[in-house]
């Protein structure tokens, strides 16, 4: 087993596992072929679509991958409040002409069986959110050679990952696109969130295992900022949305660097957690009242969310995004790497130069 992540990889360079589409094998693979480490998101896909995914990816590159999964989630929703929420999008349903999902569509996300495609079939890497799996899941990756991750907000979270017994944290800074991957979803705490750079220094003080740092890094230069913080390897979503091989929908590419969109805020209109996103008409309409019900509201809103993108209707769509989205470059995902790595190399040169002085 390797002891640091980009034993795995030449450059420090890791692509975020985004679900809803955009992290397919194309994306991966291009990724994986430049040097950088690819993933597959596993979250809201069935554990045969994830392993259908996987031959896909090992079919176009035979380079190290990674797949992440979602922990389940516990019963803490209030059905009354989603209830509630529901009546509230009764007119979003009206107007894109489609009906409201069910909010008990299921919490556990196929873990289980998705665990067992990844023990039968192991890949690389597995990498965790929204919490933090048992100690014998881990080992038992593990036993099959496969690296782990964990994502943590908090040092807290990070010590808490690693007496589990991952091979790394994921410090996941508040800046970062889509959801945080907080262990416990705790509404009182939306908004306490630590910047990255905080964040990395406090979790490198406070574990023994490497840290990859996630939140808002968008260049080369951002990504020499975290290695001199701590970090082993940068992980990097929002910079990938906009990559050809993406499959995030043409509005999502367009919108990152569209002067309509001019700031993003942690929401939980569209999936019940906190997750940042382009502020756009439904965010500012049902953020306000979008309750603590993850993922009972993304199941309910995910009919909405279809009906609004078929219709090219940006305003009704979840436009996931750090808050670095302005610099968004729209190029060939191993272009991208390879133009963050040489980034990278000229603000290492440059510090190194100043030393020298």
């Amino acid at each position: 087993m390797p002891s640091v992540p980009t034993d795995l990889f030449p450059h420090p360079i890791v692509q975020a596992p985004m679900a809803g589409g955009v992290a397919v094998p194309q994306l991966a693979a291009a990724v994986s072929e430049a040097g950088g480490l690819g993933f597959l998101a596993a979250g809201y896909k069935t554990a045969d679509g994830m392993y259908q995914e996987i031959k896909q990816l090992r079919g176009l590159t035979a380079r190290p991958f990674g797949v992440n999964l979602f922990l389940p989630q516990p019963e803490t929703a209030d059905p009354a409040a989603v209830g509630v929420y529901a009546h509230q999008l009764a007119g979003e349903a009206s107007w894109y002409e489609t009906e409201l999902g069910d909010p008990d569509s299921g919490r556990d996300d196929g873990y289980d069986a998705k665990l067992a495609v990844l023990l039968d079939n192991p890949v690389p890497v597995v990498s965790f959110h929204f919490g933090v799996p048992a100690r014998e899941v881990l080992d038992s990756l593990r036993r099959v050679g496969t690296y782990t991750l964990v994502t943590a907000t908090t040092a807290e979270e990070a010590r808490a990952v690693e007496r589990a017994g991952a091979d790394a944290v994921i410090a996941q800074g508040v800046e970062a696109g889509g959801h945080q991957g907080t262990h416990r979803d705790v509404p009182e705490a939306d908004g306490s969130g630590v910047g990255l750079l905080s964040l990395v220094a406090q979790v490198r003080e406070s574990v023994g295992i490497p840290v990859v740092a996630a939140g808002g890094i968008m260049r080369g230069g951002q990504i020499a900022a975290v290695l001199a913080a701590g970090a082993a390897a940068a992980q990097l979503g929002t910079a990938f949305v906009a990559a050809h091989e993406s499959g995030a929908h043409a509005l999502h590419k367009q919108a990152l660097t569209s002067p309509l969109y001019v700031r993003t805020e942690l929401t939980r209109a569209f999936s019940g957690r906190p997750a940042r996103a382009l502020v756009n008409r439904f965010l500012r309409e049902h953020g306000p009242y979008a309750p603590a019900a993850y993922p009972d509201v993304h199941h309910l809103t995910a009919p909405l969310r279809k009906a609004a993108a078929k219709a090219g209707d940006a305003q009704g769509m979840a436009l996931w995004a750090g808050q670095g989205h302005r610099m968004a470059r729209e190029l060939p995902a191993g272009q991208l790497v390879e133009v963050l790595a040489a980034e990278l190399a000229a603000a290492r040169a440059a510090l190194s130069d100043g030393d020298a002085r």
